[in-house]
Parts: C-alpha cells; sequence; structure tokens
C-alpha cells in the first residue's frame, strides 16, 4: 500500500481562517460616517466662508448706508412737516418709506452674516482712496464733522427745521440732491469691490431711484422759484 495521501473530492476542503464580521463591517461603517461627516462639514463652512467678513467692504456699506438713510429719513420727515408744498411733502413721504425698509433690509443682512450692527473701524474705512470727480464741494470720505458724503451738518439740520414753506421746500431739495449724489458715490464705490449678488440687488436700484429723485428735485426747485 501507498504512503502517499489521496484526497477524497467529496470531503470539503478545511475553510481559510477568516476575520470576525464586526472587523470587516467597521473599515464600512467609518469610512460612510468619515464621508457624512466631511459632507456637514463642507455645507456649513462653505456659507460661513461665502459672508462677508466684519472688515469687508460689503459689511462698511451696509453699515455706513444705514446711517446715512437716517439722515435722509429725518430730513423728509421734518419736510413733511411743515411744508405746504403738496407734491413736495408726497415725494418726501416716499423717500422716507423706501429708506426706513432698505434700512430693514441691510439690518438683516448683517443679522445673515452673523455680523454686528456696528464695527471697529472707522466710518467709511471701507472706502479709503475713493475720489469725489464731478463732485465739487462734496468731502473726499469723510468731512471735518465726520459725516458721510453728502450728509447735511448740524447747522443745515437745524436751519431745516426751523424754515417753513417756501424757504424749507428749496432747502430740503438743495440737501437732499447733495444727500443722494453722496449716497450714488457709496453705492457706485461698493459695486466696484462686490461681486455679491444680494449686496447688488440693494445697491443698484438705490442708484437707479436716487438719480430719478434727483431729476424730480431740480423740476421741483424751477417750480418752487418760479411758480405758475
Amino acid at each position: 500500500m501507498s504512503d502517499v495521501a489521496v484526497l477524497d473530492p467529496e470531503v470539503d476542503e478545511p475553510e481559510l481562517e477568516r476575520p470576525p464580521r464586526w472587523r470587516r463591517v467597521v473599515p464600512q461603517v467609518v469610512a460612510a460616517v468619515l464621508v457624512l461627516v466631511t459632507g456637514v462639514a463642507i455645507g456649513w463652512l462653505v456659507p460661513v466662508l461665502q459672508r462677508p467678513g466684519d472688515v469687508s467692504a460689503e459689511a462698511g456699506f451696509v453699515r455706513d448706508m444705514q446711517t446715512h438713510h437716517a439722515q435722509a429719513v429725518e430730513m423728509s420727515m421734518i419736510l413733511y412737516g411743515r411744508s405746504t408744498n403738496q407734491e413736495l411733502r408726497t415725494v418726501a413721504m416716499d423717500i422716507a418709506l423706501t429708506q426706513q425698509a432698505q434700512i430693514g433690509m441691510m439690518r438683516m443682512m448683517l443679522k445673515e452674516w452673523h455680523l454686528q450692527p456696528t464695527g471697529e473701524r472707522p466710518v467709511m474705512a471701507w472706502m479709503h482712496g475713493a475720489h469725489m470727480e464731478g463732485m465739487p464741494g462734496m468731502p473726499m470720505v469723510v468731512d471735518a464733522e465726520g459725516l458721510m458724503p453728502g450728509m447735511a451738518s448740524a447747522a443745515e439740520m437745524a436751519r431745516l427745521r426751523k424754515a417753513v414753506s417756501p424757504e424749507v421746500d428749496l432747502l430740503y431739495c438743495e440737501l437732499m440732491t447733495r444727500h443722494h449724489l453722496g449716497g450714488i458715490m457709496m453705492v457706485d464705490a461698493v459695486l466696484a469691490r462686490t461681486d455679491r449678488e444680494q449686496v447688488r440687488d440693494l445697491a443698484e436700484p438705490m442708484r437707479t431711484g436716487q438719480r430719478s429723485e434727483i431729476t424730480l428735485f431740480e423740476r421741483l426747485t424751477e417750480r418752487i422759484k418760479n411758480p405758475a
């Protein structure tokens, strides 16, 4: 009899040793969790990275334009209470309502960007280097009183509060024309510095409306000076 072992094909070969099931499943679970965590992290980080920063032009514009608008609202309400010119009173109320609504929109933007209503940088710091070509007599960025472009001084505001028609009407048209020119300059500056659609959607109609109102003030001034 031969000593060579003969394998019986009907007898199963011994199974190779396999790792426990948990050792096979855990790496798959870990990989899935890593994918999920990475996706969540990206979903959280992208909006954060896309938000304007505290010292950005967008944040500076929104903060400063709220102050700029607030004075326009104040001047408009002064005119509304002191003028006898019904057409101009209607215009003033429209400006007050429009700019107050825009102030609300800008406040919401800062909340969405997780920014405080005011920043640590000086007023108009986001616009350093801006110039005022074509706008003689207007401040470079802020004037000696720290006022932004086009804003009325304390003395001018006091005069407006005391005036009556037709003086208050003419003064309002003059101050608001200059105020709008300054506002347009600020809008132009932020549009040159941002590609954020949210900011552009606010600023572009703002510029269009104020340009239209400047033309309206010119017509009203002429009409007040030369009544039919």
